[in-house]
């Protein structure tokens, strides 16, 4: 026999329709389908409210990054969380993953790393900010610099994207910066995305079960 589920499930927090979902991200709304499977089952891991915590570190599973230290786990934590409350809820999870789908506009990625770059919250990528980006695409590429060589890297990155000769980096000279480096936003596209069933299988194995409530 297959799955019961009952009429009166309670969706998520937070929970969106897969069509509204769809009309605002690149995924279709049967893959939003499925990433409401994967959220379900992110969002239980430690405690069982259809929220995802800081504690659950959901990004150990969306970023493959469970062997290494994610140097901004806690910056894409906040970002994804945009209502700001301590929690990631289902619709806000969906539209911020949506920015890492490989057909996503690069605007929209451009943006996002900005945010994600910003770690003091100044609306600018002061020259610190922007050693902490060059240390963590090392640290992705398993490169290890002596530390002489990384502050000649930063510094000519800096010089090179403070156009305004400012000390800082603003949203235009980063979009700048970006499109004459697209590396640099590279950790910003996660090709698995265009095939969610393929790429979390042991996560999605019921979804067709679990899809009778959408």
């Amino acid at each position: 026999m297959g799955c019961i589920i009952s009429k009166n499930s309670e969706r998520t927090p937070g929970y969106e329709e897969p069509n509204v979902l769809a009309a605002a991200t690149p995924f279709t709304a049967s893959e939003v389908k499925a990433l409401y499977v994967l959220f379900k089952k992110l969002s239980s891991s430690i405690i069982a409210d259809g929220l995802i915590h800081k504690q659950e570190e959901f990004q150990l599973a969306l970023f493959r990054n469970r062997n290494r230290r994610n140097l901004f786990a806690d910056r894409i934590f906040d970002l994804f969380d945009m209502k700001r409350n301590g929690v990631i809820e289902f619709g806000e999870f969906v539209r911020s993953l949506g920015v890492f789908h490989p057909n996503a506009p690069t605007e929209d990625k451009i943006a996002f790393a900005f945010r994600l770059y910003d770690l003091r919250h100044t609306g600018y990528i002061e020259r610190e900010e922007l050693k902490e980006m060059v240390l963590a695409l090392l640290h992705e590429s398993d490169l290890v610099l002596s530390e002489d060589v990384v502050e000649t890297i930063v510094d000519k990155a800096f010089r090179e994207a403070d156009t305004k000769d400012d000390g800082r980096i603003d949203p235009e000279e980063w979009k700048d910066l970006v499109l004459k480096n697209p590396s640099l936003i590279r950790n910003m596209t996660l090709p698995y995305l265009k095939d969610i069933t393929v790429a979390f299988p042991s996560f999605l194995g019921s979804s067709e079960c679990e899809d009778s409530e959408l």
